[in-house]
Formats: C-alpha cells, sequence, structure tokens
C-alpha cells in the first residue's frame, strides 16, 4: 500500500478526545488532526515524537490532515490507522503472500455471520467449496513487563475488550459448524518481534482465545513493513499464548 498523496512530517504534540491530535506541521505550524484510532494507543505515543500526516482532498472535511505514522525513540516505526490491518491482510491474500491460507477463489468483506450480530473481516472461499473466517486485529503494543524474558514483545488487546470477546465466539461457532476460523494478528509496529495476549489487561479475553484454541480456532501472526513511503504486509512473527 503506497501512500498516496504523500505523507508529511510533523512533530506530535498530544492526542485527546480518542480522535483528534495537535501537530507542529513545518510550515502551517500548530494544527489539529484526525486521529484514525479509538483504542488506547498505550505505548504509540508521546509528546515529540516525529508523526506523518496524510492530507485529504475533501474540502469539506473539518480537519484537513489526517496521522498515518508515528515514530518512537528507538527509531520504531508504527501504524496508527487500525483500518490498515484488514486492508493489508486482504492484499495479502490476492498476492498469495500468506502461506497458511491458500487455494483461493473469492475473498469478500465484512459478510454478516453469527448469532451475535456480527460482521466477518473477511470471508476467504476455496475451490474445494470450503470457507475460512478471518478475523482481523491490529496490534501496536509494544512493552516490557515483569515475567517477559526479551525486548520486542507485543500484545493484544491494549484494552478490555467486550467486542473482541464477541468475536472470538464467533469464530469458535464457525469451527464447531465445520469451517476453519482464524484470528490473525497484523502487527503494525517494527519494533515488535512476537505477540502475545494481554492477559494482565483483559484475563477474559485471554481464557476466551485459550478455549477458542483447543477447539480448533487458528492463530497467525504477520508484521507489516512500515516507511514514510508504503506500508505492506512482510512477515510472519511466533503467536506464545
Amino acid at each position: 500500500m503506497i501512500f498516496s498523496p504523500e505523507l508529511e512530517p510533523s512533530i506530535l504534540i498530544k492526542r485527546y478526545k480518542r480522535f483528534l491530535a495537535d501537530v507542529i506541521h513545518p510550515t502551517l505550524g500548530e494544527i489539529t488532526v484526525h486521529c484514525p484510532n479509538t483504542g488506547s494507543m498505550k505505548n504509540c505515543w508521546q509528546a515529540g515524537w516525529k508523526v506523518w500526516l496524510q492530507k485529504s482532498d475533501n474540502p469539506k472535511r473539518k480537519y484537513a490532515y489526517t496521522w498515518v505514522l508515528a515514530q518512537n525513540e528507538q527509531g520504531e516505526m508504527i501504524g496508527i490507522n487500525t483500518l490498515f490491518a484488514n486492508r493489508l491482510v486482504y492484499e495479502g491474500l490476492e498476492n498469495n503472500k500468506i502461506a497458511e491460507i491458500a487455494d483461493i477463489c473469492k475473498i469478500n468483506k465484512e459478510v454478516k455471520y453469527g448469532e451475535e450480530n456480527s460482521r466477518i473481516d473477511l470471508l476467504v472461499n476455496h475451490f474445494d467449496h470450503s470457507k475460512t473466517y478471518i478475523e482481523v486485529k491490529s496490534v501496536t503494543l509494544k512493552e516490557t513487563l515483569s515475567d517477559a524474558t526479551s525486548a520486542g514483545q507485543g500484545f493484544f488487546p491494549d484494552a478490555v475488550t467486550t467486542r473482541g470477546q464477541k468475536h472470538i465466539r464467533e469464530l469458535t461457532a464457525c469451527v464447531e459448524k465445520g469451517d476453519r476460523a482464524v484470528l490473525f494478528f497484523m502487527v503494525q509496529h517494527t519494533g515488535i518481534e512476537r505477540v502475545s495476549i494481554a492477559s494482565q489487561i483483559d484475563p477474559d479475553y485471554a481464557l476466551l482465545l485459550k478455549t477458542a484454541m483447543d477447539k480448533g480456532v487458528q492463530v497467525l501472526v504477520y508484521r507489516a513493513k512500515i516507511s514514510e513511503r508504503e506500508i505492506v504486509l512482510d512477515q510472519s512473527l511466533p503467536f506464545l499464548l
């Protein structure tokens, strides 16, 4: 995914009200921009970090710029837009870059399914007439805990997620009906080397996922390669339950 129009650098002042951030643009000075991430964004921003913005060509927008990337003190790049995760996985499937999901006939987005009024991010139809239900989650939380054995540890979720718990239940039901179900963690943080469930944040989510995996729900983890020019699906990473 090549960024078009090209991204513009700025310096972050603060993020607030979930949808907004103030930055210092090199030519426009201090401006308010849209933040396309409603989550906690834990460890994903700090005053003084370099960030990249994209200008919209829609003259009716209240905020002309959208915050797209951040760079931390270690030089690691972080994707701010959670919607990019779905696009990255879709492009990866289209280009046969996800080895674990092959024999693809058709890919549908946002298909209604389940008993809890859900929409699956991606529904893959295979040539053998089987189906794979894929729920995509964007991973950006990197932190070192007292029991972490090495650097580069990523976690999901970064806040309690009842919606995420619902998705696990729906995926489990898909497996019980004979279909394949995949929980796909799309890492938008170049410093993350492996992913675990943040049981310290949402123990119910961790318990639900362990039960789901025991019943056959699969977990895949891939990381994106990120620069101010583009963001693309790059490589698989280990998942440690």
